[in-house]
């Protein structure tokens, strides 16, 4: 099957025709009689082949509740959401890519395709719904609201995460369109359940900071912005620009830590470049994302460890994704091979390195991937298992060791208990500034919340940031468990049980008894209110209280 055939079967699958709510509704009806919704979902064929998904279920739910059919039952739309891990870690994430355009890159392990931005190819998942789309922002964005409300997913706290190539080279007019008509789309209140149409030019026109001011208290508030670029792009300028753009959370690609590794990748840069961006991203509060890569040309999987531990040496990054360098026929890596110069990794050699590895993670820090998306038709040689987290998991399960990363720790959906909780601070040194990852645990190690609190020291990079000045530096909150919507409740939810304010007083005290007299936050757009309610004000880029 080519591209605009699987293309063609994803858009039909989409279609939400009264026949197949009609078939959903039986479904539904055996689901609440108490059959298992697999096992109700395949009694009923989908017309034309197949069987219904579950967003499917979802939306013959919301009908049958519209029209007083049935009651709002939250157990029986808990049963049949799909992948509710996905909103497990308090938001919900909509991912868009940018257009294709040139990279500063020439990295030897990219791949390149003329028709998706740099290093994405048009058959990964994601990527797919961005050409669906013609990459246009309030589309992929609008869209991607419209599925996830009719799987059941909570849509009013949305993390942002844009991808595509480098996006500090596109044009700046092109990054604030891009990122105002994303925030347009969110502003903008979702058809009905009975409707998937989502028109390309909706939305408002305006400015982006009329867009921003708007989703303060729109139908899905903004509560983080997520971009990627490269760690020689990263200037004061550059990040006085994101801040005005509402970015939060940057993404680089570090890949090595290795000078030579880097040089014979052409990756174009060198690690103080990336030790000098991280130290500036950290000054100006901003949440970091390294994307690191084993298997690199020129690497084994020893060196591969001893790289690996470089990166809790000054770099200290908040999340990492874990990207095996995998070998596509369209990368120029793919040459060095066909000349015996590059052997990729098989997937034993790689759950073996990322097993030993991953224990090591420090306490602070969440693995947010450990595999690209990468279907397994692309992969010319070595591992094709998009499932490798698993099977790592299940090595380190084997062998009696656990990963004690972020990730690994979130309740989730477990109930907490709040009189439970114990009040955490891990503290270590980062070269430029002293880090508190002050966190409420459960009694099992489960992490309910945490805070990163940053207190610079007299290395700490010069931003240029005036609402910085001599402040404390609150670089995330996070409440974990099932996404609630605000200003709802749910027994034994940590969302919405004072845990976020209670770290905000922690975090407090902690800057006070180290002698600062002011605090700022870098806040989302959409989670200015709940600073503002608890006693920060405007400044020009960030929120700012005295203490």
């Amino acid at each position: 099957m080519n591209l605009s055939e699987r293309q063609e079967l994803w858009r039909a699958r989409q279609a939400l025709t009264p026949e197949r709510l009609d078939l959903a509704q039986r479904v539904l009806e055996q689901v609440r009689a108490g059959k298992e919704v697999m096992s109700a979902l395949r009694s009923f064929p989908a017309p034309g082949g197949g069987y219904l998904s579950k967003a499917m279920l979802v939306a013959a739910y919301q009908q049958m509740v519209d029209n007083d059919v049935i009651e709002e039952d939250s157990a029986l739309l808990e049963r049949i959401r799909m992948k509710p891990v996905r909103t497990l870690s308090g938001v919900t994430t909509v991912t868009v890519l940018t257009k294709p355009y040139p990279c500063p890159g020439k990295c030897i392990f990219c791949p390149t395709d003329v028709r998706m931005p740099k290093s994405y190819l048009p058959d990964e998942p994601g990527a797919m719904r961005g050409l669906e789309h013609n990459f246009d922002p309030y589309a992929q964005v609008a869209s991607r609201l419209a599925s996830l409300e009719a799987l059941g997913h909570p849509t009013d706290k949305i993390e942002l995460l844009i991808l595509g190539g480098t996006w500090s080279s596109y044009r700046r007019d092109y990054q604030e369109w891009f990122i105002q008509r994303c925030f347009d789309a969110m502003n903008t209140p979702l058809p009905s359940a009975s409707s998937h149409l989502v028109e390309q030019n909706g939305g408002t026109d305006g400015s982006l900071a009329e867009a921003q001011a708007r989703n303060e208290d729109a139908p899905h508030r903004n509560v983080g912005l997520v971009i990627e670029t490269r760690p020689d792009e990263i200037t004061p300028d550059e990040l006085r620009w994101l801040r005005h753009l509402g970015v939060t959370k940057v993404q680089m690609g570090a890949q090595s830590l290795d000078d030579h590794i880097l040089e014979i990748n052409k990756r174009g840069h060198d690690v103080e470049s990336t030790r000098k961006a991280v130290a500036l991203l950290r000054a100006a509060g901003f949440k970091i994302v390294l994307h690191w890569m084993p298997n690199l040309l020129g690497a084994t999987p020893e060196s591969d460890r001893a790289d690996f531990a470089r990166l809790w040496d000054g770099f200290c990054p908040d999340e990492i994704k874990i990207y095996p360098n995998q070998l596509l026929a369209n990368a120029e890596l793919y040459k060095y091979w066909q000349r015996g110069e590059f052997t990729p990794y098989t997937t034993q050699e790689l759950i073996d390195l990322i097993a030993d590895i991953k224990p090591r993670i420090p306490r602070y820090c969440r693995v947010n991937r450990v595999i690209r998306d990468i279907p397994s038709n692309n992969v010319v040689e070595g591992n094709r298992r998009t499932s490798l987290r698993q099977d790592i998991h299940d090595e380190m399960k084997r062998r009696g060791t656990h990963c004690e990363c972020v990730r690994c720790r979130e309740v989730r959906g477990k109930p907490v208990s709040a009189d439970q909780l114990r009040l955490d601070d891990l503290v270590y040194q980062t070269g430029t500034a002293e880090e508190h990852f002050i966190s409420f645990v459960t009694p099992d190690d489960g992490l309910a919340g945490f805070i990163r609190l940053s207190l610079p020291n007299a290395n700490a990079p010069q931003t240029g940031l005036r609402d910085l000045d001599g402040a404390a530096l609150i670089r995330e909150v996070h409440v974990y468990g099932q996404s609630l919507p605000v200003g709802s409740e749910q027994v034994g939810a940590a969302q919405h049980a004072g845990l976020g304010t209670r770290l905000l007083q922690e975090a407090d005290a902690v800057a006070k008894a180290h002698g600062y007299r002011r605090m700022a936050v870098i806040s989302a757009i959409g989670t200015r209110p709940y600073y503002l309610d608890r006693g920060f004000e405007r400044g020009e880029l960030y929120l700012v209280k005295s203490l």
